[in-house]
Protein backbone atom coordinates (compact mmCIF):
# COMPACT_ATOMS: atom_id res chain seq x y z
CA UNK A 1 0.00 0.00 0.00
CA UNK A 2 1.47 3.34 -1.06
CA UNK A 3 1.78 6.02 1.64
CA UNK A 4 -0.74 8.85 1.57
CA UNK A 5 0.63 11.98 -0.07
CA UNK A 6 1.78 14.49 2.52
CA UNK A 7 -0.18 17.75 2.71
CA UNK A 8 2.43 20.50 2.94
CA UNK A 9 2.21 23.98 4.33
CA UNK A 10 2.56 25.42 0.80
CA UNK A 11 -0.30 23.24 -0.45
CA UNK A 12 -2.49 24.52 2.38
CA UNK A 13 -1.62 28.16 1.62
CA UNK A 14 -2.36 27.66 -2.08
CA UNK A 15 -5.70 26.05 -1.19
CA UNK A 16 -6.53 29.02 1.07
CA UNK A 17 -5.67 31.39 -1.79
CA UNK A 18 -8.06 29.46 -4.04
CA UNK A 19 -10.80 29.80 -1.42
CA UNK A 20 -10.13 33.57 -1.33
CA UNK A 21 -10.21 33.73 -5.13
CA UNK A 22 -13.52 31.85 -5.37
CA UNK A 23 -15.43 32.98 -2.28
CA UNK A 24 -13.51 35.74 -0.49
CA UNK A 25 -11.34 35.90 2.62
CA UNK A 26 -14.33 35.50 4.92
CA UNK A 27 -14.85 31.99 3.49
CA UNK A 28 -11.38 30.80 4.52
CA UNK A 29 -11.75 28.25 7.30
CA UNK A 30 -10.26 24.86 8.14
CA UNK A 31 -13.08 22.90 6.51
CA UNK A 32 -13.04 24.91 3.27
CA UNK A 33 -9.28 24.54 2.91
CA UNK A 34 -9.38 20.82 3.74
CA UNK A 35 -12.17 20.36 1.20
CA UNK A 36 -10.01 22.05 -1.46
CA UNK A 37 -7.19 19.64 -0.63
CA UNK A 38 -9.51 16.65 -0.41
CA UNK A 39 -8.16 15.80 3.02
CA UNK A 40 -9.27 15.87 6.64
CA UNK A 41 -8.96 19.03 8.71
CA UNK A 42 -6.08 17.53 10.71
CA UNK A 43 -3.23 18.46 8.29
CA UNK A 44 -4.47 22.06 8.14
CA UNK A 45 -4.66 22.35 11.92
CA UNK A 46 -1.28 20.65 12.27
CA UNK A 47 0.47 23.14 9.96
CA UNK A 48 -1.28 26.28 11.27
CA UNK A 49 -1.88 27.01 14.94
CA UNK A 50 -4.79 29.31 14.13
CA UNK A 51 -6.95 30.54 11.28
CA UNK A 52 -5.30 33.91 11.74
CA UNK A 53 -1.90 32.35 10.95
CA UNK A 54 -3.31 30.69 7.84
CA UNK A 55 -4.97 33.91 6.65
CA UNK A 56 -1.72 35.82 7.18
CA UNK A 57 0.19 33.24 5.11
CA UNK A 58 -2.49 33.42 2.39
CA UNK A 59 -2.33 37.22 2.49
CA UNK A 60 1.45 37.14 1.91
CA UNK A 61 0.99 34.77 -1.04
CA UNK A 62 -1.75 36.96 -2.56
CA UNK A 63 0.54 39.98 -2.11
CA UNK A 64 3.26 38.23 -4.16
CA UNK A 65 0.71 37.25 -6.82
CA UNK A 66 -0.38 40.90 -6.97
CA UNK A 67 3.20 42.15 -7.40
CA UNK A 68 3.82 39.65 -10.21
CA UNK A 69 0.58 40.78 -11.86
CA UNK A 70 1.63 44.45 -11.66
CA UNK A 71 4.92 43.72 -13.40
CA UNK A 72 3.34 41.98 -16.40
CA UNK A 73 3.81 43.82 -19.64
CA UNK A 74 0.54 43.91 -21.51
CA UNK A 75 1.22 45.99 -24.56
CA UNK A 76 2.82 48.86 -26.36
CA UNK A 77 2.11 51.46 -23.69
CA UNK A 78 4.59 53.08 -21.35
CA UNK A 79 5.64 50.46 -18.76
CA UNK A 80 4.81 52.86 -15.92
CA UNK A 81 1.29 53.33 -17.25
CA UNK A 82 1.02 49.54 -17.61
CA UNK A 83 1.75 49.14 -13.88
CA UNK A 84 -1.17 51.44 -13.07
CA UNK A 85 -3.48 49.72 -15.53
CA UNK A 86 -2.41 46.31 -14.21
CA UNK A 87 -3.34 47.45 -10.71
CA UNK A 88 -6.86 48.15 -11.95
CA UNK A 89 -6.95 44.99 -14.09
CA UNK A 90 -6.09 42.95 -10.99
CA UNK A 91 -9.10 44.43 -9.19
CA UNK A 92 -11.28 43.50 -12.17
CA UNK A 93 -9.89 40.00 -12.72
CA UNK A 94 -9.40 39.10 -9.06
CA UNK A 95 -11.88 41.24 -7.08
CA UNK A 96 -11.94 38.99 -4.01
CA UNK A 97 -8.15 38.84 -3.85
CA UNK A 98 -8.03 42.63 -4.30
CA UNK A 99 -10.45 43.12 -1.41
CA UNK A 100 -8.43 40.71 0.73
CA UNK A 101 -5.26 42.72 0.06
CA UNK A 102 -6.65 46.20 0.52
CA UNK A 103 -9.93 46.03 2.40
CA UNK A 104 -9.62 43.24 4.94
CA UNK A 105 -7.45 44.77 7.66
CA UNK A 106 -4.54 42.40 6.98
CA UNK A 107 -2.14 45.08 5.79
CA UNK A 108 0.92 44.74 8.05
CA UNK A 109 2.19 48.27 7.66
CA UNK A 110 0.97 50.99 10.01
CA UNK A 111 1.11 53.80 7.44
CA UNK A 112 1.62 54.67 3.80
CA UNK A 113 5.31 55.39 4.35
CA UNK A 114 5.86 51.88 5.67
CA UNK A 115 3.82 50.46 2.81
CA UNK A 116 5.97 52.24 0.22
CA UNK A 117 9.12 50.89 1.91
CA UNK A 118 7.87 47.28 1.89
CA UNK A 119 10.03 44.74 0.04
CA UNK A 120 7.06 43.69 -2.12
CA UNK A 121 7.05 47.10 -3.81
CA UNK A 122 10.76 47.11 -4.58
CA UNK A 123 10.41 45.75 -8.17
CA UNK A 124 7.67 48.24 -8.97
CA UNK A 125 9.60 51.22 -7.58
CA UNK A 126 12.81 50.12 -9.31
CA UNK A 127 11.03 49.97 -12.68
CA UNK A 128 9.49 53.38 -12.06
CA UNK A 129 12.75 54.94 -10.92
CA UNK A 130 14.57 53.74 -14.04
CA UNK A 131 11.79 55.02 -16.30
CA UNK A 132 11.52 58.39 -14.58
CA UNK A 133 15.25 58.95 -14.14
CA UNK A 134 14.42 60.30 -10.69
CA UNK A 135 15.89 59.62 -7.26
CA UNK A 136 14.25 57.10 -4.94
CA UNK A 137 12.52 59.70 -2.78
CA UNK A 138 10.96 61.46 -5.79
CA UNK A 139 9.91 58.13 -7.28
CA UNK A 140 8.12 57.24 -4.05
CA UNK A 141 6.24 60.54 -4.10
CA UNK A 142 5.14 59.97 -7.70
CA UNK A 143 4.21 56.38 -6.90
CA UNK A 144 2.09 57.40 -3.92
CA UNK A 145 0.11 59.94 -5.92
CA UNK A 146 -0.39 57.62 -8.90
CA UNK A 147 -1.16 54.63 -6.66
CA UNK A 148 -3.84 56.48 -4.72
CA UNK A 149 -5.47 57.51 -7.99
CA UNK A 150 -5.28 53.97 -9.43
CA UNK A 151 -6.52 52.52 -6.13
CA UNK A 152 -9.59 54.74 -6.25
CA UNK A 153 -10.45 53.49 -9.73
CA UNK A 154 -9.70 49.88 -8.79
CA UNK A 155 -11.80 50.03 -5.60
CA UNK A 156 -14.80 51.56 -7.33
CA UNK A 157 -14.66 48.99 -10.13
CA UNK A 158 -13.97 45.95 -7.88
CA UNK A 159 -16.67 46.79 -5.36
CA UNK A 160 -19.37 47.81 -7.80
CA UNK A 161 -18.72 45.60 -10.82
CA UNK A 162 -18.53 48.63 -13.09
CA UNK A 163 -17.53 48.52 -16.73
CA UNK A 164 -13.81 49.09 -17.35
CA UNK A 165 -13.13 51.52 -20.19
CA UNK A 166 -9.38 51.05 -20.58
CA UNK A 167 -8.81 54.04 -22.88
CA UNK A 168 -10.55 56.45 -20.49
CA UNK A 169 -8.80 55.02 -17.45
CA UNK A 170 -5.42 55.10 -19.24
CA UNK A 171 -5.91 58.78 -20.15
CA UNK A 172 -6.88 59.61 -16.56
CA UNK A 173 -3.92 57.67 -15.17
CA UNK A 174 -1.55 59.44 -17.56
CA UNK A 175 -2.82 62.83 -16.41
CA UNK A 176 -2.46 61.88 -12.73
CA UNK A 177 0.99 60.41 -13.34
CA UNK A 178 2.20 63.36 -15.43
CA UNK A 179 0.89 65.79 -12.82
CA UNK A 180 2.65 63.89 -10.03
CA UNK A 181 5.95 63.85 -11.95
CA UNK A 182 5.69 67.57 -12.71
CA UNK A 183 4.86 68.39 -9.09
CA UNK A 184 7.83 66.41 -7.74
CA UNK A 185 10.21 67.95 -10.28
CA UNK A 186 8.91 71.44 -9.50
CA UNK A 187 9.36 70.75 -5.79
CA UNK A 188 12.93 69.55 -6.43
CA UNK A 189 13.68 72.69 -8.47
CA UNK A 190 12.40 74.93 -5.66
CA UNK A 191 14.59 73.08 -3.16
CA UNK A 192 17.65 73.50 -5.41
CA UNK A 193 16.95 77.24 -5.80
CA UNK A 194 16.71 77.60 -2.03
CA UNK A 195 20.25 76.30 -1.59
Amino acid sequence: MAPKPRVTRDMIVEAAVEVVREAGAEAVNVRAVARKLNCSTQPVMYQFASMEDLKRAAYERVDRIHTEFLMRSAGERDPLLEIGLNYIRFAIEEPRMFRFLFQSGYVREAGLTEMIDSPELEPVLSAMQAGLEMDGNGTKKVFLTAAMFAHGYASIIANNNLRFDEDTVAADLERAFTGAVMAVRQEDNKNEEFF
